[in-house]
């Protein structure tokens, strides 16, 4: 286990975050001490990558059996020239090892699915789910709810996007069980309804927006601060620059 002993090229390094109130030295350690597995190193993997690994996340497992190619390079911006053709988990590795050495990573070089996620995310404390189809996405949601994981996921198209975060496992203030993946999306839409990016298209830039926020509420999760989107579902229209916020419930 990570020790939560802070070092003074630690404490000089996440001064900023020592200096706020909510988070403080005892936030701080709470990062280091924790274990979060983000699901696809790709356009959102990549942002929540960067930026837990800067916030000084422990150890940050990555999930993802793809290798760098350059038409990934508009949007995943954790990758790079040099490492097309290398797998996804070895360049975002590199990548987060020069962000901050103090970081362990650990890489899983396959595919998420029903009969590997539980094994998979019972290992971790939070879950990032940044993949890009539907299957993984309920592997992921499924295999948190059993293994009671916080499970950050989201989703991204053209311009727009969408983030919750789901704890069916607990109950909120009224007394209730929070809802989960199936009480929002109970089933996946038909094969080829949705199309992907590399159909439709997405501007590169909006899976920064989307992966950023997914990052803020995985560091919310594990410090304990503010009120993660549980119950609400985010969404983002890039075009416009609006923000709207849908709020559901457990069937």
């Amino acid at each position: 286990m990570t020790s939560a002993a802070l070092t003074d090229e630690e404490l000089e390094r996440y001064a900023r975050h020592i200096v706020l109130p909510e988070i403080g030295g005892p936030g701080q350690q709470k990062l280091k001490r924790a274990r979060v597995l983000v699901i696809g190193a790709g356009g959102l993997g990549a942002p929540v990558l960067e930026y837990l690994a800067a916030a000084g996340v422990g150890t940050l497992g990555i999930v993802d059996d793809d290798t760098v190619s350059l038409s990934n390079l508009q949007r995943q911006v954790i990758h790079g020239g040099d490492t097309i053709g290398m797998a996804k988990t070895d360049s975002a590795a590199a990548a987060i090892m020069r962000i901050n050495p103090n970081v362990t990573v650990e890489s899983h070089r396959l595919r998420l699915t029903d009969e590997n996620a539980p094994a998979l995310v019972a290992r971790y404390d939070v879950v990032v789910d940044g993949s890009d189809n539907f299957e993984t996405r309920y592997a992921a949601a499924d295999a948190c709810a059993s293994e009671r994981k916080p499970l950050v996921t989201a989703a991204v198209g053209r311009f727009d996007g969408s983030i919750t975060v789901l704890k069916p496992f607990e109950t909120g203030a009224d007394g209730k069980r929070n809802p989960g993946y199936r009480d929002l999306f109970p089933e996946a839409p038909p094969e080829g309804l949705v199309p992907s990016c590399a159909v439709a298209g997405i501007v590169g830039a909006l899976t920064g927006v989307i992966g950023t926020l997914e990052a803020m509420e995985a560091i919310k999760l594990i410090t304990g601060i503010g009120e993660p989107l549980i119950g609400r579902l985010l969404l983002y229209d890039g075009l416009t620059a609006r923000f709207d916020t849908i709020r559901y419930k457990a069937v």
